[in-house]
């Protein structure tokens, strides 16, 4: 950029890019010019630009054995696969095999071990239990009416998911889990219960993933309804998997044939309706490489990311995960507090006056979840009320999409929380692992006459011992929400507050609000199951 030297003031060319009031004539007076133009700061309109700072760097299909296998069409039918039978045997095991839950092989291997295997890869890199998913699988062979090669047509109606529900995005997905959830603790099918009600749930979300494929097109069961689809798209985005990725964003929205979204000759459209050319998160990309595989210019790549970028670095943050995540905080803070003697006495006392048969109460399930959840969006509200500048205009339209000072705190700061909610979600799946996971040997073992008693009793760690790690893990995320809110303050709630220092002094004392008593509850839990 060029500036013109006045004579008369003999102002001075511009050379301090970053403060204006540098840039001073020889008479000591600021330069008006300069100081106008740099007030209006430069507006990138390139889709590069936009998108940078989510961009992740490392593409991990640039080497010529990972491109290579990419390009299979076999690649994720060989990851369901296995997955697939051994979901079928944890339905057979658990309809024909033993009553004794700690000996079945279907209660053994879904209440002691997968959750947290689940939530491992959900940490560690994102939607990875979506790429190897036996129900979407399933569904999807019977859609396809084919394992892996690419066909022309589809099985069933293949109509679209209804716009107004649409619009919802992962909410429905959450609302599913709090069904699930209810299920499970009403039945003691996590208890784990009856073997035969861990099949019967396995089947039920078989039949439930198989009926949304007939009649809905792509993936829409896992994009909207699968129970586990709102916690791995949110808690997963701290993951380092940033999914697949466009190379140069500017060719994907000048492409003519968008294949990526249509299909082309080798690949499917986008089974979960994500462009590659708009992403900046890991959140909704299932990793089936289906983009990949369709796009004729080879322009996008799967790229790595360092953990908690899709936390961070997303340029427009989505409302959807925002409310998911007050949802899933009341959730596990429900599983926590009726984990506590406190809790039976008042259900069994509501049950008597509502005559409902058992625990859980429908209406205290409801209603701890849903105190807990209003909590963190009554501590944004607050500070909307009290720090915003009001720079931000309230627009009409739905609680998804207006504009408004809330939404801008209200996402940023339960984006921070995410990696809190996470940690408190796989803190609280430790103890059954530690406490039993070796029985799935003897477990294994029962059908072919063994017993292996040795290890059926045997505990990881003691109870104190796994308290001690509950809080490490729940320490370890609350670190981890409070580098969150550091810089997604920085980055978001400059130029809507009195300054990033005060967003983020207000996002970390609501987030030791939140975490401080989610951790402290785990002492007088003692590594309740």
């Amino acid at each position: 950029m060029t500036y013109v030297t006045d004579p008369k003031t003999k102002a001075m060319p511009f050379k301090d890019e970053d403060d204006p009031r540098k840039n001073v004539t020889s008479e000591g007076r600021l330069d008006p010019v300069a100081v106008a133009i740099r007030l209006r700061p430069k507006v990138e309109t390139d889709m590069a630009s936009h998108f940078a700072p989510s961009d992740p760097k490392l593409d991990l299909s640039r080497t010529k054995p990972v491109k290579a296998i990419l390009k299979k069409r076999w690649l994720q039918f060989a990851l369901i696969v296995p997955n697939q039978l051994i979901f079928w045997l944890v339905i057979f095991s658990g309809l024909i095999g033993t009553v004794v839950p700690g000996l079945n092989f279907a209660t053994a291997i879904t209440w002691y071990i997968w959750f947290c295997i689940v939530f491992v890869l959900m940490v560690v890199v994102g939607r990875a239990w979506c790429v190897m998913c036996p129900f979407g699988g399933f569904g999807e062979w019977i859609q396809r009416k084919t394992f892996f090669k690419k066909t022309q047509k589809s099985l069933g109606f293949g109509l679209k998911y209804p716009k107004k529900l649409a619009a919802y995005g992962l909410v429905s997905s959450a609302v599913s889990f709090l069904v699930l959830t209810y299920i499970e603790e009403f039945f003691n099918i996590a208890g784990p219960g009856a073997p035969h009600d861990t099949a019967y749930m396995v089947l039920g979300i078989v039949a439930f993933a198989t009926i949304t494929f007939l009649v809905f097109e792509r993936r829409t069961f896992c994009r909207y309804l699968c129970p586990l689809s709102a916690l791995i798209g949110s808690v997963g985005s701290m993951g380092s998997i940033a999914g697949f990725r466009t190379k140069d964003r500017n060719a994907c929205q000048s492409c003519s044939t968008k294949s990526c979204m249509r299909g082309g000759e080798e690949g499917y459209g986008c089974p979960w309706y994500t462009w590659v050319g708009s992403a900046d998160s890991n959140s909704l990309c299932g990793l089936c490489t289906e983009c990949y595989k369709s796009c004729p210019t080879d322009n996008i790549g799967l790229y790595a990311q360092a953990p908690l970028t899709s936390v961070i670095q997303p340029n427009k943050k989505r409302m959807d995960i925002a409310v998911v995540s007050a949802i899933l905080l009341g959730l596990v803070v429900f599983q926590q507090v009726n984990a506590l003697s406190m809790f039976t006495s008042l259900d069994d006392w509501l049950n008597k006056q509502t005559h409902f048969p058992q625990y859980p109460n429908p209406i205290d399930y409801v209603g701890f979840i849903a105190l807990f959840a209003l909590v963190p969006v009554a501590i944004y509200k607050v500070g909307a009320i009290l720090f915003s500048k009001g720079t931000i205009a309230t627009t009409d339209g739905t609680f998804m999409t207006k504009r408004s000072e809330f939404r801008n705190w209200f996402i940023s700061g339960s984006y921070a929380l995410l990696p809190a909610i996470g940690a408190d979600y796989f803190a609280r799946q430790l103890p059954k692992f530690f406490k039993h996971a070796t029985r799935i040997v003897p477990a294994v073992a029962h059908p072919f006459g063994g017993t292996a008693k040795a290890l059926y009793n045997y505990r990881l760690l003691s109870d104190s011992h796994i308290v001690m790690v509950q809080v490490a893990i729940m320490i370890i995320g609350t670190l981890a929400s409070l580098y969150a809110a550091a810089k997604i303050s920085k980055r978001d709630l400059v130029l809507t507050n009195k300054g990033s220092k005060v967003a983020y002094a207000y996002f970390a004392v609501a987030i030791l609000a939140m975490s401080i008593p989610m951790t402290l509850l785990y002492i007088p839990m003692h590594a309740a199951n």
